[in-house]
């Protein structure tokens, strides 16, 4: 059994396979590995990472149940 195989255009790229792995992400550059190690030594919000205040801050201020339902009997027209 004899395979012909379609010729491709040189500016067209081969697909990628889907089954290769991605490259790994660019690291980052050493000046902002040194900002982000000093602002975590001080305490300080860092991207991507757990700031529990911002947790506390962005929590609904009325909790369920905090407040009763409305005493008005029901079907009174309001």
């Amino acid at each position: 059994m004899t395979r012909t195989y379609a010729p491709v255009a040189e500016s067209v790229p081969p697909n990628p396979s889907p089954f290769r792995p991605a490259p790994p992400p660019p690291q980052d550059p050493p000046i902002y590995r040194d900002l982000m190690r000093t602002w975590a030594s001080g305490g300080r919000t860092l991207p991507g990472r757990h700031d529990p205040e911002w947790v506390r801050l962005a929590a609904p201020q009325v909790r369920p149940g905090q407040f009763s339902a409305s005493p008005d009997p029901l079907g009174d027209g309001r």
